[in-house]
């Protein structure tokens, strides 16, 4: 593991720097405050020995900078001072260190301090990874494990966002799987949830990097794609579309084959587009696609006049 070692005294910082390294860590001086800042950038540098008195900026401020930044995973702080008075103590640890050692520095007792400093980073480690897996179980459907509706809806919103920033189009294609409820119903929900489950499979091998799909509900599908407007949108719907036809889903002993209806809405339809309408227009899109005879892609603002829709859609 990294360690930072901030230290002005040459000859104190070497010997610090020679016991560390003795236990196996990797070491990174700093004679200054600003220095010590600086090599603190450094997302891997996850111990700090930091010297209270300093040049310029001292071991107390760096101690409170670090605490302030939100971004940056957590800073195990050990502060030296040859101060050892209780109100020296409490500054020390109340500018944010996480432990205090007065000078001359007891290296084995350092060392054990490290090894306690070391423990509380995996805990804090383990405790974030939790986290970001509840978070990623929270926002998706349990089933397909792609987004889940209100996480979809986020996404779409932070594009609308940026796309408005950057003078860029986005576009949303809604889909179904056609006749899905005769699946359920003649094979089984356990052969329809393999059906939905390949669907996505599918359609997930023909998105970008950057577009996102999610379960909006039942069977229908959302996809969210930046940068991408009118001209390009009937493409993408009918590749999408092709991906998912071109071969039936298995059900031993039968294969079922399988079709979908895309709806297809982008923002440069309004002056100022916002994710109702969007999703709206591509749901009204998709609905016409089905009544259309389905299996096919219908693009809003094209093949759908919204403004000759009396559903509360508005273009410019």
């Amino acid at each position: 593991m990294k360690i930072l070692i901030a230290e002005d005294d040459p000859i104190s910082s070497k010997i610090l720097q020679k016991n560390l390294e003795n236990w196996d860590y990797d070491t990174v001086l700093a004679r200054n405050g600003a220095a010590a800042w600086q090599a603190l950038q450094d997302e891997n540098l996850r111990l700090a020995i930091l010297d209270w008195m300093m040049p310029g900026m001292d071991g107390v401020e760096v101690c409170r900078k670090i605490r302030r930044r939100r971004r940056f995973k957590y800073t195990y702080i050990i502060l030296l001072s040859a101060k050892d008075r209780k109100q020296d103590i409490i500054a020390g640890l109340s500018s944010g260190a996480d432990d205090y050692m007065t000078k001359p520095v007891n290296f084995l007792e350092l060392r054990a301090r490290l090894k306690a400093g070391r423990r509380i980073i995996d805990l804090e480690d383990k405790l974030l990874l939790a986290q970001k897996q509840l978070k990623d179980i929270a926002s998706r459907d349990s089933l397909t494990r792609i987004w889940n509706r209100a996480e979809i809806t986020k996404f779409l919103g932070e594009e609308l966002e940026r796309g408005q920033r950057e003078k860029k189009a986005v576009g949303v294609i809604m889909l179904d799987v056609d006749h899905f409820k005769s699946i359920n119903d003649f094979y089984g929900h356990a052969i329809g949830d393999q059906a939905l489950l390949q669907v996505v499979s599918r359609l997930k091998k023909k998105v970008r990097k950057s577009d996102k799909i999610g379960r909006y509900g039942g069977d229908e599908i959302i996809i969210v794609l930046p940068n991408c407007g009118l001209p390009d949108i009937r493409k993408i719907g009918e590749r999408l579309r092709l991906a998912v036809t071109n071969r039936g889903i298995s059900a031993k002993p039968d294969t079922i084959p399988i079709t979908i209806s895309a709806g297809c809405a982008t923002s440069d339809l309004w002056e100022m587009a916002d994710t109702d309408k969007l999703v709206k227009a591509a749901d009204l899109a998709l609905l016409s696609a089905k009544e259309q005879g389905r299996n096919r892609v219908v693009v809003a603002g094209e093949d759908l006049d919204l403004r000759k829709e009396n559903r509360n859609v508005r273009t410019h």
